[in-house]
């Protein structure tokens, strides 16, 4: 396969997003991008756009909220959408690619709102069941890649401020035990392993806080994981802030990866 360059983005709204998503394929040219939150209905993607800049694409989505897709150079081998375990199958939350033998579970994990609330329980469950889901479904020998906004800043240096955000939905020891439930079934953190103590890397500014990007108020909440037998192939992982300082961008900025398979 020789070089293979995975990116991950959440869009927060493919459609306002195109101006910055469509360019940045082109100039960037990733075997594949994973995109969150994509928030427009199947009937309604903007497939076409994404033809034209020479790529394939898979989606599932939902007006207004959630959603994932998938834009890759090559068709892939076999598609899947959803957690098949019984409970709501949240298609708009996980797609599954595979080409050849590499698999990339692109996921976009409830968010929780607040922890008194069902969504932090369902938070909580939905790690569990992604656990079961790679149970189910691979192997931690096989060559797969976990990427997406996970909704989780594992590390104090994942986020700006640890004393004053401690306890937030994605920064909270429920969340850290069940994300590393997750990574314990066989999952190394890529841009981890390229940046191990290095602070301030952020994927997340909020909108809310004033000139959140310029101060440096960031999450690292988007990630991409892979098994070990892709991790030691990984040659390069980086945040790229340039999509963040776009007119009108999202929240998210985008996470690159490349892998010499």
């Amino acid at each position: 396969m020789g070089k293979f360059k995975i990116a991950t983005y959440n869009v927060n709204s493919l459609r306002s997003r195109l101006h910055i998503v469509i360019p940045w394929l082109k100039e960037n040219r990733p075997d594949v991008l994973c995109m969150q939150e994509t928030k427009v209905e199947d009937e309604k993607f903007p497939r076409e756009e994404f033809i034209e800049a020479g790529y394939h694409v898979v989606f599932k989505g939902a007006k207004q909220y959630n959603g994932v897709a998938v834009a890759s150079l090559s068709e892939p081998d076999d598609v899947c959408c959803g957690l098949s375990d019984g409970d709501p199958a949240d298609e708009e939350r996980l797609v599954m690619c595979v080409w050849r033998s590499v698999a990339v579970l692109n996921t976009y994990v409830p968010q929780g709102r607040d922890r008194e609330s069902d969504k932090f329980a369902y938070k909580l469950k939905w790690f569990k069941r992604l656990r079961a889901f790679l149970e189910k479904s691979s192997s931690p020998d096989k060559p797969l890649i976990w990427c997406g906004d996970l909704n989780v800043a594992p590390e104090a240096i994942d986020v700006h401020d640890p004393k004053g955000l401690l306890g937030h939905v994605c920064f909270t020891p429920e969340v850290w035990e069940v994300f590393a439930a997750v990574k314990s079934w066989g999952l190394i953190d890529i841009f981890r392993k390229h940046h191990p103590n290095e602070p301030k890397q952020y994927t997340f500014f909020d909108y809310r806080v004033p000139n959140s990007v310029i101060r440096g108020l960031g999450w690292r909440i988007d990630h991409i994981l892979a098994t070990p037998t892709l991790a030691e192939k990984s040659v390069a992982c980086t945040i790229d802030m340039q999509p963040r300082l776009e007119t009108k961008p999202s929240d998210h900025t985008i996470l690159l990866a490349e892998f010499d398979i």
